[in-house]
């Protein structure tokens, strides 16, 4: 906990005058409350004596500094709603930004295992709550530690005997206090689960809909959420039931406070141990007293939000990304294309089992070499590793005769397009789509890569052209028309390899024939590699490989691997 402390006070830094003068205005705001009773305790000791006109301009005088007191709260209090709350949406600013910035850091290896409403979770509703904790919790404890000490030195000045009756409760309540707040902590914690639980929930629902819908299962997905939800009260519940007695606790003891100068200072008063003014401004005095109390209270529910809410983030911030350059890399430049795989094996994380055993390829600059084989043989595997999508678990891959992991990983990807099954696509128009795969392009080689992608036929013909908006994952849009946005970006990008991830698979023959046209003039001169699994499609490769478990069982042209009659040729006569 001190470490993680530590780290969150480090957020101050770049705003450190204005924390200090945000400090600096609680105290002001904290004196002019504590001015007051003085002043009620000073009139009621005098009123006996009030016989003058200079007496009465006294008092007004008094009303005046009193009304200049109510100038400096006002403007202390502003600087704290006002200055104090842009400082914390400024750190709000940076904390996000860093996380952001941290999960671009890291692999798929990461995101094969969490989910997006959790992640979004922790840069939404997580970060609220830490910088909320961040701007009122120094403010809140300085007014309360003023008010608590300044009162409790004014109290021991008027009646040592009240002060010791009123304080008598403090270290119950502070006991009780800890207590309590352990058990909120954890309760606090488990709800920042649950919420981020839901939220996977509805993203996962939202981005299915139409899967929903299609299948009419809108009432087995209002269930799926009902348990999340249901989860997400009980934990609610169990929160709530710890600040309620936490609450209601404190507020208990602030009134027995209250009960007990009572009735000691009913007791004094009949000794003659303390005078009616003191006894009236000791009252007022314990208002001033009680009242910092209860913003301690709200500190404390403020805190556990707060704190869990950062331990959720600097879980995120302390994973190491397990692929970065290394100390040594160089830019990857001028490539050419040669791709070699040495003694390659690779598993997930999770698995024992290899997906990858003992590859050796070579695959020359320029070729055009297809990967065929049943699923789970771990071809899309081979590819993702080429951009060090994975890091290999054994051997390695070579770019030109560079180990990859030699490399920069922003120039070893720059030179690598990939053109997928599963199209993404940005919400945005389709301009910034294309764009996207050079962001320094010109319009005119934006427009380019669109007709040599054969989409510039339909995208004129869209309601606004190059400017229509194509909504979430481009849904306006028919599969082969995202596809060929897809490959329009890669012709953009012009890198000098290319893998093509069952890239027509999902198209009709219609819109596959043009998406082929196009991913032939885009692999020309280029080293291509193809995973397929219409195997009609890779006929014309220049090398056909065969993965399976065992590794790369046959090599060859569509001609040769046929006249074996082994694996390959079986799985093209079943997918014919």
């Amino acid at each position: 906990m001190k470490k993680n402390l530590k780290k969150m006070a480090s957020y101050y830094k770049p705003y450190f005058g204005t924390f200090m003068l945000d400090l600096f205005f609680a105290f002001l705001a904290s004196a002019t409350a504590l001015v007051i009773p003085l002043v009620v305790r000073y009139i009621t000791s005098n009123i006996a004596n009030i016989k003058a006109d200079g007496d009465i301009r006294l008092i007004l005088t008094i009303g005046g500094v009193l009304f200049g007191l109510v100038l400096v709260n006002f403007g202390s209090r502003y600087f704290i709603s006002y200055v104090g709350h842009v400082m914390g949406a400024k750190i709000e600013y940076n904390m996000r930004s860093e996380i952001f910035d941290h999960y671009q850091k890291l692999s798929f290896s990461f995101y094969d295992e969490q989910k997006v409403g959790s992640l979004m979770s922790r840069v939404t509703s997580d970060l609220f709550d830490i910088t909320e904790l961040l701007h009122h919790g120094p403010e809140n404890l300085a007014i309360s530690a003023i008010k608590i000490i300044g009162a409790f030195i004014i109290l021991s000045n008027i009646s040592i005997y009240l002060t010791l009756a009123a304080f008598a409760l403090i270290p119950i309540m502070i006991v009780y206090a800890i207590f309590m707040n352990r058990r909120m902590r954890r309760a606090f914690r488990e709800n920042r689960v649950k919420i981020a639980d839901i939220n996977t929930q509805i993203e996962d629902n939202l981005s299915g809909i139409r899967v929903v819908k299609s299948f009419a299962n809108e009432e087995i997905e209002n269930g799926k959420f009902k348990v999340g939800n249901d989860a997400f009260l009980k934990a609610k519940k169990n929160s709530y039931f710890y600040m309620g007695l936490f609450h209601s606790g404190m507020s208990s003891f602030n009134i027995l406070i209250n009960v007990i100068v009572i009735v000691v200072g009913g007791v004094l008063l009949i000794k003659n141990l303390v005078d009616v003014p003191d006894f009236v401004a000791f009252l007022l005095y314990i208002n001033v007293f009680t009242e910092p109390i209860q913003t301690l209270v709200e500190f404390t529910e403020q805190f556990q939000n707060g704190y869990t809410g950062f331990e959720r983030f600097r879980e995120i911030m302390d994973i190491e990304p397990d692929i970065e350059d290394s100390p040594r890399a160089e830019e990857l430049k001028d490539v050419k294309g040669d791709i070699v795989f040495e003694d390659v094996s690779f598993k997930y994380k999770d698995s024992a089992h290899r997906v990858l055993r003992h590859i050796n390829l070579d695959v020359k600059a320029g070729s055009y070499v297809a990967l065929v084989g049943s699923s789970g043989g771990g071809k899309t595997t081979l590819c993702s590793l080429i951009p060090r999508f994975y890091e290999v678990t054994k051997g390695s891959i070579k770019i030109d005769g560079k180990d990859i992991r030699e490399v920069t990983l922003k120039s070893l990807r720059d030179n690598i397009g990939i053109v997928q099954q599963d199209v993404y696509l940005f919400a945005g128009t389709v301009y910034e789509n294309i764009l996207y795969g050079k962001p320094s392009a010109t319009r005119e080689e934006v427009i380019e890569a669109a007709k040599l992608a054969n989409a510039h036929e339909f995208i004129e013909g869209l309601p606004n052209g190059y400017e229509t908006d194509i909504g979430q994952r481009g849904v306006k849009l028919s599969g082969g028309q995202k596809q060929r946005l897809s490959i329009a970006r890669v012709f953009l990008k012009n890198p000098p390899i290319l893998i093509f991830d069952e890239a027509t698979s999902a198209l009709d023959n219609e819109s596959e024939n043009i998406v082929k046209e196009s991913l032939e003039k885009l692999a020309a001169n280029r080293t291509t590699l193809v995973i397929a699994h219409r195997l009609s499609t890779i006929k014309n490769a220049e090398r056909i490989l065969v993965l399976t478990e065992k590794g790369i069982e046959e090599s060859g042209t569509h001609d040769e691997l046929m006249a074996k009659n082994g694996i390959y040729a079986g799985l093209y006569k079943w997918t014919r």
